[in-house]
């Protein structure tokens, strides 16, 4: 991940809660607090199991009934969060009910690696029309682009697929409007926002982006299967944790997450822990925090975040 300042708003992204699509007949993959099952690189795609999303429309937000003691104790995590020198943005949706909860912040945030989602969806609906065939060395580069964030596998497909053109197809087939294209070109630089997010995630499970469920299948089978580190040239020994929030605060949920970092902000790092939670997929989470502390605490603020809003390491 990038180790580079950029141009930003402040205020940090978060989060969106997603079921998955349909499984993958013969592939199970649970990511846990403990390392996943199966090699990193190994390119085997596998899902979270449970029933197929549907397309139900979601109850009015008045009929909702609100996650028991959830919406205190985001705002807990993110006064706990202040103290440590952290801004933090959070949002959880449950799919069953429609019910979203955040910590009231929506900010725009570069969100890093979070983007290769969006390459990811991209180049496989090309694959879907027919515009394009993967090999058996792009499949393998997919897999280690989304399952351990590799950077060099991201950039590839950027550049071939037409760089920022990428994130504007994406917007368009997803209504994203607070999402935007990289002032640089550089994919890590893409903007967007914690309900963005959650939107992106909820058709995409739902099929309502247009990536047909076979096709998502992939990217989900891949997350549930993330990696305990990624390859990160910019940092000493060049890997970089990666389990920090979702996976290590929802310590006893199976989860498949997307982990996004990036120094320096200032003197800032960033970090953002974005995924699908729970057996039956109905929750998908993501949160962000900006904090001037080393790689070391940042990692430990968003976890504890998590862990604050769901004590037991379970919804």
């Amino acid at each position: 991940m990038p180790r580079r300042p950029f141009p930003l708003t402040r205020a940090v992204a978060a989060v969106g809660c997603v079921a998955l699509l349909g499984s993958l007949a013969g592939c199970e993959a649970k990511v846990y607090g403990a390392p996943p099952v199966g090699p990193t690189g190994s390119d085997v795609h596998a899902l979270l199991p449970g029933a197929p999303a549907d397309n139900t429309p979601a109850a009015p937000p008045s009929m909702l009934p609100a996650f028991d003691g959830l919406p205190a104790r985001a705002q807990q995590a993110t006064a706990d969060a202040s103290r440590a020198g952290a801004d933090i943005n959070v949002a959880v949706l449950d799919r069953d009910t429609g019910e979203l909860v955040t910590n009231g912040r929506d900010g725009t945030i570069a969100i890093a690696s979070v983007v290769k989602l969006f390459i990811a969806d991209d180049l496989l609906l090309q694959v879907a029309k027919g515009q394009t065939e993967l090999t058996p060395a792009d499949q393998q580069l997919l897999g280690v682009m989304l399952r351990s964030s590799d950077d060099s596998a991201a950039e590839t497909f950027w550049n071939r697929s037409g760089g920022s053109a990428i994130i504007t197809r994406v917007v368009g087939r997803y209504g994203l409007t607070a999402t935007r294209t990289p002032g640089n070109g550089r994919w890590y630089n893409t903007i967007s926002t914690v309900t963005d997010l959650v939107h992106y995630y909820d058709m995409l499970l739902s099929g309502a982006g247009g990536l047909p469920p076979e096709q998502a299948n992939i990217i989900v089978g891949d997350l549930a299967q993330s990696t305990p580190t990624a390859p990160d040239g910019m940092v000493p020994g060049g890997v970089y944790p990666q389990r920090f929030g979702i996976p290590e605060g929802l310590y006893a949920e199976p989860v498949a997450v997307k982990q996004g970092w990036m120094c320096c902000i200032g003197a800032d790092w960033m970090h953002l822990s974005t995924g699908v939670i729970g057996m039956d997929r109905r929750y998908v989470m993501a949160i962000s925090s900006m904090q001037a502390a080393d790689a070391d605490d940042a990692r430990a603020t968003i976890t504890d975040a998590v862990k604050t809003m769901f004590p037991g390491g379970r919804i």
